[in-house]
């Protein structure tokens, strides 16, 4: 064999690439696949989809706002059963009926004609309010006694224009706390004889107060037959024997002028500083002021 032609096959040159020369320029990349364009929904269809979401059950139709319609939530507040936001609550949880439908929606509006159903019981839609009143001498509760003495009424009258009344009756010549709304439930809870709240009241006798008559008030005294029971009574300090502090649950002040009277004392003036845990704090004699949301719920919870 040739060994010329042997090394020509084995070492001979190689065979020139086909790949391209990198000086060359590289193709363009081609674009990534696309999906169709989105297009933007019709107002037809924008109406129709917005039915078929009307259509949701336990909802009632939405209707447009009047002048003389409310939000739902601010419709059960005012009747005092809750707050905004647990009214939300409880509209959500689907306890609330407008015209006998589930309503489930925020937001939604009522009118004052409409039936609203809160948890099994009908709703009043008027707002309720609360006065406290620090009562000045020679106004009274009783609108039978001519034209004599004015009626406490007359200090609140600029407050609300919802027909109020007061929590108890006072006459012409006892002083301090009074409290007026117009939420029937809050008056006949604290007129009852056996609720449970208690009231501090400021008492001027005509003389000192004998220790042993201290003590025998302390523990309780019957009055037209039924004993009244005395949380409390002492004698005020820095001040004259004459001038007893005096705790019970009646709202009655007739009660508190017999529990002495029947002792052997006059009474000279009552001053009721404190009422159900209400008290006189920044609110000076003749003024008033409106209760806040938590001391409603304190007085709702006595």
């Amino acid at each position: 064999m040739n060994n010329k032609e042997g090394n020509n096959k084995r070492g001979g040159s190689r065979p020139s690439s086909s790949r391209p020369s990198s000086n060359k320029p590289k193709p363009p990349m081609a674009k990534r696949a696309q999906g169709p364009k989105k297009v933007k929904p019709t107002a037809k269809e924008v109406e129709e989809e917005a039915k078929k979401a009307a259509k949701k059950p336990n909802q009632a139709p939405k209707r447009q706002k009047a002048a003389d319609e409310m939000r739902l939530n601010k419709y059960i507040s005012n009747s005092g059963v809750c707050s905004r936001r647990d009214a939300d609550i409880y509209i959500q949880s689907g306890n609330v009926k407008v015209n006998g439908v589930p309503v489930t929606e925020m937001g939604y509006l009522v009118k004052t004609t409409d039936v609203v159903n809160f948890d099994g019981a009908t709703l009043t839609p008027e707002k309720k309010e609360y006065i406290l009143l620090n009562k000045p001498k020679n106004f009274t509760t009783a609108l039978d006694e001519g034209q004599e003495h004015r009626n406490v009424l007359e200090l609140v009258r600029g407050a609300t224009n919802s027909k109020i009344g007061s929590v108890g009756r006072m006459d012409k010549n006892t002083t301090g706390l009074l409290l007026f709304t117009n939420d029937t439930d809050m008056i006949r809870k604290f007129t009852l004889p056996n609720q449970k709240s208690s009231k501090i009241y400021q008492v001027s006798l005509d003389k000192n107060l004998k220790f042993e008559d201290l003590e025998r008030i302390n523990k309780g005294v019957v009055i037209d037959g039924h004993r009244v029971f005395v949380e409390d009574v002492s004698y005020i300090e820095n001040e004259a024997k004459s001038e007893i502090g005096l705790k019970l649950r009646s709202s009655n002040v007739k009660v508190v002028r017999a529990i002495f009277e029947q002792a052997g004392y006059d009474v000279l003036r009552i001053d009721r500083v404190a009422f159900a845990g209400l008290t006189k704090k920044n609110l000076p004699r003749g003024n008033w002021r409106f209760l806040t949301d938590q001391e409603v719920i304190n007085l709702k919870n006595v």
